[in-house]
């Protein structure tokens, strides 16, 4: 098993010049103060694929998830992943951090190498306006067929959910927005 330094350096040299840069972290957790192990490491888009191909040689990892974040002129996403998935007291979680300029929010899809990332990338999508390329299912999945296109719920900027469709939730006269008593009660409990 390699260390989490030693998977730096492996993806480093397969990122070649589209590496930027990279940290390992390490800590102890619990009671018993068992080791946490963690590698961040932000590429260009055009080393995702074949990082993320020297990974899965080194040990296929565990997809967690794909997350993401309007930073304003771009949109960095984070491939969480975990290698020696499984194996007590080894598992390193490895963040992959891809950052797209908006005017190109174009990122190549990884569901051929990771089957499991599909419903991440349509998500992306939908909530982000990411244009994944060559992703084998690009059908919504979270928003209805109804949803205006060009609307993309979790971006700050002007594509984001505009004021106009924001169910104005404090104007239903509810305290504080809880149900009101007896909600999703049996007629039985009701009586009580």
């Amino acid at each position: 098993m390699l260390a989490p330094q030693e998977i730096v350096d492996v993806l480093k040299e397969a990122a070649g010049d589209a590496f930027k840069e990279a940290r390992c972290t390490e800590w102890a957790e619990g009671v018993k103060g068992n080791k946490s192990r963690q590698v961040w490491i932000r590429l260009d888009r055009k080393a995702l694929r074949p990082a993320l191909k020297r990974l899965i040689e080194i040990h296929f990892p565990h997809l967690g998830v794909i997350s993401c974040t309007d930073l304003g002129e771009e949109v960095e996403l984070l491939y969480h992943l975990f290698v020696y998935y499984g194996v007590p007291h080894s598992e390193i979680m490895v963040t992959l951090a891809v950052s797209l300029p908006k005017t190109d929010l174009s990122i190549p899809t990884i569901t051929d190498l990771i089957p499991g990332a599909l419903v991440s990338e349509r998500e992306k999508q939908e909530m982000m306006g990411i244009r994944v390329e060559n992703i084998p299912d690009g059908r919504r999945m979270f928003l209805p067929d109804d949803f205006p296109e060009g609307v993309y719920p979790w971006r700050k900027d002007a594509t984001g959910i505009p004021s106009d469709m924001v169910k104005e939730l404090w104007t239903t006269g509810r305290e504080n927005l809880k149900p009101p008593e007896g909600a999703g009660a049996t007629e039985e409990e009701k009586k009580e």
